[in-house]
């Protein structure tokens, strides 16, 4: 992964935002389908209906894969944010798109009487780094994302560390160095934070 891949917007009952990885490519995600840490051939950021209520998101992710003729090993993300406002930062080679969406806000260490949101805003975040990961800075690169984007929030003012559906995946070459970090300190940490700092900030509604 010479350079980051840019999104296709497919519409497959619905719009879609569609990574497709022409070389060896490898993940870690907090993704609801096919998360974890692997090698993947591509990232989908499905944009969902207010109110979506299927539970399958296994099969959901795997129709839409079959649609677009995908093959191979994907993550999927979900989102009720329309995915054609994603927004992009760079920083030195490291790419972020995130979907940024607010509806719903919490805080990570709510009270356990607190429910859950029936139609949550989600933060979906996409990093793509020029550079490989050994596995603990790979754990250590979905932290620094995470930071990077309660940072945005507290600084836009919104009243949460993010919601209860974010999720994030990190993508790099799978041949190659490797980078031994990946916290805000570390050279490739800070790039990925900047780059993920404003494409949240991008995102979010100039007076929430």
């Amino acid at each position: 992964m010479s350079a980051a891949l840019e999104p296709v917007v497919a519409s497959v009952g619905g719009d879609v935002l569609v990574w497709r990885f022409d070389r060896p490519t490898e993940a870690i995600s907090s993704a609801s389908v096919n998360g974890g840490a692997g090698r993947i051939d591509w990232i989908l950021n499905v944009g969902v209906e207010r109110g979506y209520a299927r539970t399958d998101l296994d099969e959901h992710a795997a129709e839409i894969a079959s649609n677009l003729g995908l093959d191979g090993r994907g993550t999927a993300l979900f989102t009720a944010v329309d995915v054609r406002g994603v927004c992009r930062a760079e920083c030195d080679g490291v790419v972020v798109h995130a979907t940024v969406g607010i509806s719903q806000p919490t805080w990570a260490a709510e009270s356990d009487d607190v429910p859950e949101p029936l139609e949550a805003g989600t933060i979906n975040v996409v990093v793509q780094l020029p550079v490989g990961l050994d596995p603990g800075a790979a754990v250590n690169a979905t932290m620094t994302a995470t930071e990077a984007k309660v940072q945005a929030l507290a600084e836009g003012g919104i009243d949460g560390t993010g919601t209860a559906t974010d999720a994030v995946v990190v993508a790099w070459p799978a041949t190659g160095h490797q980078e031994r970090f990946a916290g805000p300190r570390s050279v490739w940490g800070r790039k990925l934070a900047i780059a993920v700092h404003s494409a949240v900030q991008a995102g979010l509604p100039q007076n929430p």
